[in-house]
């Protein structure tokens, strides 16, 4: 007998298959933060086999046995845990012969504190921080807490019982149906579930408060929050009930549970997990508050709180078969969340934001080391990697695509018809094209799988002449190298207007098109708009003329925000790929100085950005005269909007308030940070003062912190010693994102220590490392080489780890940085970030190359000087 046989594979041996998990946990919260448990699985042993194998990670198995349907039981001659395949392997020397069983195990855990698994997080009770237990089993973590097929294909039934502090809030999956207490300890015993897959196996332990109410369909939703805040569950709770009203109408398939909790957790990896009947959110993602949090999180957290109940339909009711397809989960929650946000507050024109999760999708995907949005996932060691903007972003903004393509109402019925049919079940990809072909009589195999099986996705190149438009695809590679991707693409046109439009699939490199029809005369001023709306994944570039003529159009205000959004990104793309100069760049920025719509002046404001960080590198002697040039570009939506709301004023326009005086306040705008100090210093003796509103706040500490250095201390000290006495989670997380943007290196230096500090939550890094200051990335470089072991440590191989090398690698420019980072990487070989490593290293090779074409732009500084100075 050869146990060598199991080592590393991908998946589990099928000779048994569990059906039923009787889950016994018994918690001790106290100091030594272990944990005791029993589990009863039901089995069918499928073939003749010597050994059981499942997963289990870090646990101690203390005795197992098998009991067969007649009663014979078998026990194991050797239990093997290996915890770098995360199996545990029972070696049986009788054969356990085809048939059901019961297989039983006893074993004990740690409860961790890398946010996976069942793992410890803190709470404060009374001014004492005491234990708390929750569950992250996403993707592959089940294992961390009991011994299962922990696979999401092998779907079972789950009867839990835990053992609990009596004081505290016990969670679960179900409904209680029994409790009994023995001293402080009380037992609490939960309904069967349905079929579902471990990873969706959720228990929270904890001190809360809750809110309640009931769907027009029964179902009891309740949220629970820290106590004395659940007024704060009140906007996720609403969501959360006219959410599965939406769903349930939608996929014509009702909630499929008794009920369904919301928890806010104060230590959680990622932003939410829709565990089946139990959705947990990193608390701030949840809890929400008119005076304290901003309209930008009041938008997110519609969005998430719509993405996680999505998935008790996409996801939870209807599974993918294996983490390949994990996208068919992510993407369809991403644009469902879309569709149910919009249905519920229509006037935030959300789809136009939608465009900024393509962004993200359409930036990774043009690199070389993107994936496909089927990837081909070998282990699970690397799958949370493949969480990423391909499966969310690309996989939401192909779904919209295809919506576009064949219509909402043929759209709508094939998905009720793809979870009727796989209700309880798995699915692939292609189950999911077979139901969309059968209701549409199109065969969308053809169609999408090119969008879905390779990677990346074309621009498409278009010319006129004589009234006969002429279209090339190739695949788009922000590297500046050709791929050779072929797609079927859906071409969308506006011809002058949006009554004129004309759509066709194109499906070769090559395609023209006659609108002799549409352009009777020979208008030369008449604009072609090709993507109309962007509702394409693939970007577009144009003939000289034909841009000329549609630069002219976004003067005029003559196209929509959708168009005029993706015009902008789509020659930002361009120019990153030294497609196009950073002229025609600044050119067309220009042509956006009078815009008025709030989501396209967000997207301004994000090139913005962009270019001054490039700049910064590339013509560093007219960055300041490029920020003035930015500046003025901002100043009329600035001088409208003003520092203090007003009276029944959209939500867009606060939102907008804050990210444009942000944008003032980092491009070194003299009036802005003067101003945003003055009223910092109010906040300082003030915290409820109503002269810096939420949405405000992140304007003025960047404000403060671009003015600390080591020689004038007194902001950064002002920020740490706020951030210690403020109690709001969102607040912490607006000053966390604003400490690092300091431009003297050795204050950013004392801002990373400060983040890995137990001052700082684990899953609070985030926050704090998307804020680095580009002066300071050298110094937090060498800080990350220099802390490399402490980190991994501390943080352990989950996502957390991820925004260390992205946020700290990605910010340097030049190919020997990227050599440098190669070489440590080299010697500090990490299967965790080995994806997210590489495509970092990627960008900084884009950047080098985009530094040297910009300085070849010898009239870059007199166009910036000529844009700035003209009327």
């Amino acid at each position: 007998m050869n146990i060598e046989q199991f080592k590393g594979l991908a998946r589990l041996p099928k000779f048994a298959i569990p059906s039923h998990y009787d889950l016994h946990l018994k918690l001790d919260l106290s100091a030594a933060c272990n944990f005791y448990g029993t589990v009863k699985i039901n089995l069918s042993i499928t073939e003749k086999t010597n050994f059981l194998v499942l997963n289990a990670n870090q646990l101690h198995v203390h005795q197992a046995l098998f009991t067969t349907s007649g009663n014979q039981q078998y026990c194991p001659s050797d239990v093997v845990v290996d915890d770098d395949d995360e199996v545990v392997v029972l070696v049986f020397d009788e054969t356990l012969c085809v048939g059901e069983g019961l297989l039983g195990i006893e074993f004990s855990g740690n409860l961790n504190e890398h946010l996976k698994g069942l793992y410890r997080c803190t709470y404060v009770d009374k001014e004492v921080k005491k234990n708390m237990a929750v569950t992250q089993f996403e993707a592959a973590a089940a294992r961390l807490c009991f011994p299962c097929w922990d696979e999401p294909s092998l779907k079972a039934t789950f009867k839990i019982t835990l053992d609990a502090p009596s004081e505290l809030t016990t969670l679960s999956n179900m409904p209680i149906i029994d409790e009994k207490l023995d001293g402080h300890v009380k037992t609490v015993y939960f309904e069967e579930t349905p079929v579902m897959s471990t990873y969706l196996v959720a228990v929270v332990v904890g001190l809360f408060d809750h809110i309640e109410d009931t769907t027009a369909d029964g179902v009891k939703v309740r949220a629970y929050c820290p106590v004395g805040r659940s007024d704060e569950g009140k906007f996720a709770l609403e969501l959360t009930i006219k959410s599965l009203d939406i769903f349930t109408k939608y996929f014509s398939t009702p909630y499929p549970l008794p009920k369904l909790d919301m928890v806010a957790v104060p230590e959680f990896a990622a932003g939410a997990m829709e565990n089946f009947g139990l959705i947990v959110y990193r608390d701030n993602e949840m809890l929400y508050s008119d005076s304290k949090s901003t309209a930008r999180r009041k938008q997110r957290m519609s969005i998430v709180v719509a993405h996680e109940v999505a998935h008790h339909w996409f996801g939870n009711l209807v599974t993918m078969e294996w983490w390949t397809h994990l996208w068919l989960n992510e993407g369809f929650a991403t644009w469902v969340s879309y569709m149910a946000t919009n249905n519920l507050f229509p006037e935030w024109n959300i789809w136009t934001n939608f465009l900024r999760e393509t962004t993200c999708g359409l930036s990774l995907d043009a690199l070389e080391q993107s994936h496909p949005v089927e990837v081909e996932v070998h282990h699970v060691h690397g799958v949370e990697q493949v969480f990423d903007d391909i499966g969310y972003r690309k996989g939401s903004a192909i779904i919209r695509m295809l919506q576009g393509y064949l219509g909402d109402d043929i759209f709508q019925k094939s998905l009720s018809s793809y979870i009727k049919k796989y209700s309880w079940k798995n699915a692939k990809t292609e189950d999911l094209w077979r139901v969309i072909s059968e209701e549409s009589g199109v065969n969308i195999n053809s169609l999408m799988d090119c969008w879905t099986k390779q990677k990346g996705y074309p621009v498409i190149y278009v010319k006129s002449k004589d009234h006969i438009l002429e279209f090339e695809q190739s695949q788009f590679l922000s590297s500046g190298l050709h791929g050779d991707g072929e797609w079927s693409v859906p071409i969308s046109l506006a011809l002058g207007s949006y009554i004129k439009c004309k759509n066709f699939l194109l499906e070769s490199k090559f395609g023209t098109v006659d609108i002799s029809e549409y352009f009777p005369s020979s208008d030369e001023k008449l604009w072609i708009k090709v993507n109309v709306e962007q509702s394409g994944f693939y970007r577009v570039m144009y003939e000289d003329r034909l841009a000329a003529q549609l630069r002219k159009a976004v003067e005029n205000n003559c196209l929509l925000a959708t168009d005029k959004f993706g015009i902008l990104d789509d020659m930002f793309a361009l120019c990153e790929a030294c497609k196009q100069p950073l002229s025609s760049l600044l050119l067309l920025m220009n042509a956006y100085r009078n815009e008025k719509d709030n989501m396209v002046l967000l997207k301004l404001i994000d090139v913005c950005y962009d270019v001054v960080n490039i700049s910064t590198d590339a013509i560093p002697d007219s960055v300041n005269v490029l920020k003035e040039l930015f500046i003025t570009l901002l100043q009329c939506s600035a001088e409208k909007l003003g520092w203090e709301s007003i009276p029944e004023e959209s939500h867009l326009d606060v939102m907008l308030r804050g990210e444009v005086f942000t944008a003032l306040a980092t491009f070194g705008h003299d009036k802005t940070r003067r101003e945003a100090m003055q009223r910092f210093q109010v906040l300082l003796n003030d915290k409820n003062t109503p002269i810096l509103s939420a949405d405000m706040r992140k304007a003025a500490y960047i404000s403060v912190m671009r003015n600390s250095s080591t020689t004038n201390r007194n902001g950064f000290e002002s920020m740490l010693k706020f951030y210690r006495e403020v109690d709001a989670m969102q607040e912490k997380e607006r000053i966390l994102q604003s400490l690092a943007s300091s431009p003297d290196p050795d204050i950013v230096l004392e801002v990373l220590n400060f983040l890995v500090s137990d001052e700082v939550r684990d899953q609070d890094i985030i926050y704090g490392l998307v804020g680095l200051s580009l002066e300071s990335r050298e110094a937090a470089w060498r800080w990350l080489r220099e802390n490399w072991d402490r980190i991994l440590k501390k943080y352990g191989s989950g996502m957390l780890l991820h925004f260390f090398v992205r946020e700290i690698v990605t910010p340097l420019s030049s190919n020997e940085k990227a050599e440098e980072v190669e070489a440590f990487f080299g010697s500090h070989v990490n299967p965790a970030v080995d994806k997210i490593l590489k495509q970092s290293i990627e960008r900084i090779r884009i950047k080098a190359r985009w530094i040297q074409s910009i300085k070849q732009e010898q009239s870059l500084p007199d166009l910036v000087n000529q844009l700035l100075h003209k009327e």
